[in-house]
């Protein structure tokens, strides 16, 4: 008799990895500006810590009920309809709206990398928006349709890459920092930073959003709660990584007095690259920025749309088979295309609200049914660590990040504006 193989760890790191590096790495710099590069260290090393914490409570929950269970099966059970209705509408507010956030940007660079490929200098060709947006989306659905270990190869693939054109994008901007633009040197001895600390902690939120694969890696590796705990542990940790890169490539060489421009365009990367011109030559830094950000595009797609995928499925009970599954794809993958069709340019205005809802289902949610299960199973398979301290630390993280929505909202606190 042969035991099944069971899936690498370096599968369910890169699915948590990938599904976790994406549109909120380009906000991160302009939103921790006001900080500057030491406040933001400390403010992406609290959010990372409470983030993952969060993410192990909810294995925790989601190891006493059968696999394939995702939020929508657990919160209803342990916390009733009124928190799974909550939770269910955060959850899917986020998901679609990421989903339609990635069809768009990856169609915009489609569009543009097809137009090139395919031209001349005796004809341009022009597909257009709404070409680029459906190879990007159908593509890239298929290998969610067929299977979590097709989202894994690829999102390894798409990881590497992207961690190839990372390094060579930054690989200048990491050699040329500065420490006086570093640590703001030449800033005036009474500048403030403190009270800009608040405005950071939404993006940065956001920027570590995994909990929807969670439930997804349960089923991928057969309740192997070990292997569930390291692709966590270790796929965000790798994201971390390179945001901290990113927050020192980019803030050791334009200085915080600088970043007006780029804060005024909402972080748009040609705005940086050209604010980053002034300082060092961005050319070539240009172009792998490109390739990186359709990497980080596409493998935060094949994430998010993976734990949609499964939590779509639990919640409409569709089965696992080929139409099954088709039909679950079709929910998931319809509704985003379309708006993105219809709307393209529409997603600023949505994105404000996502660090408020994404506070729901990946702080307050987790924390509440770590705590709910562990009074009515008492003994679990695994616990997350830190035992009721480490809940209510949670809660306070998720307090902390609506307040400040709430506060951006209403103009109650500080905005850096450069």
């Amino acid at each position: 008799m042969t035991t099944q193989k069971q899936p690498s760890l370096l599968g369910g790191i890169m699915i948590i990895a990938g599904g976790t590096i994406g549109a909120g790495m380009l906000a991160n710099p302009i939103s921790t500006a006001g900080v500057w590069f030491t406040g933001s260290l400390l403010i992406l090393l609290y959010t990372w810590f409470c983030m993952t914490s969060s993410g192990l409570m909810l294995l925790e929950a989601n190891l006493h009920y059968p696999t394939g269970s995702s939020f929508n099966t657990i919160v209803k059970d342990l916390l009733g309809n009124g928190w799974n209705v909550l939770n269910g509408v955060s959850l899917a507010f986020v998901m679609y709206i990421l989903t339609y956030a990635y069809i768009t940007s990856g169609g915009g660079i489609t569009e543009g990398f097809i137009n090139q490929l395919l031209s001349s200098e005796q004809s341009a060709v022009e597909i257009g928006r709404t070409a680029g947006s459906l190879i990007f989306a159908v593509v890239l659905a298929l290998f969610v349709w067929f299977s979590t270990k097709a989202v894994d190869r690829f999102s390894t693939v798409l990881i590497a890459g992207m961690a190839i054109a990372f390094f060579l994008s930054v690989a200048s901007l990491i050699s040329s920092a500065k420490a006086e633009i570093l640590l703001d040197q030449l800033a005036p001895a009474d500048t403030a930073y403190l009270p800009y600390a608040m405005v950071a902690l939404p993006v940065c939120l956001v920027s570590f959003g995994f909990h929807q694969n969670v439930p997804s890696l349960v089923k991928y590796y057969d309740r192997n709660a070990a292997k569930v705990v390291k692709s966590v542990v270790l796929g965000t940790a790798t994201a971390l990584v390179i945001y901290v890169l990113w927050q020192y490539a980019v803030q050791g060489n334009l200085p915080r007095s600088e970043f007006a421009p780029v804060i005024e365009k909402g972080g748009d990367i040609a705005a940086l690259l050209d604010a980053l011109g002034n300082n060092v030559q961005t050319d070539y830094i240009a172009l792998a920025l490109r390739f990186f950000a359709y990497m980080a595009i596409a493998s935060s797609f094949l994430g998010v749309t993976l734990g949609l995928f499964d939590y779509i499925a639990d919640l409409f009970k569709f089965d696992d088979s080929g139409l099954g599954r088709a039909k679950t794809a079709l929910v998931v993958f319809l509704p985003p295309l379309l708006l993105s069709l219809q709307f393209p340019y529409g997603f600023v205005i949505a994105i404000g609200y996502a660090g408020l809802a994404a506070t729901v289902w990946a702080g307050i949610v987790p924390a509440l049914l770590a705590k709910a299960s562990r009074e009515r199973f008492g003994q679990s398979k695994y616990t997350a660590f830190g035992g009721n301290f480490m809940i209510y630390f949670i809660f306070l993280f998720a307090i902390l990040n609506i307040m400040a929505q709430l506060g951006m909202q209403f103009g109650w606190i500080a905005d850096f504006k450069g």
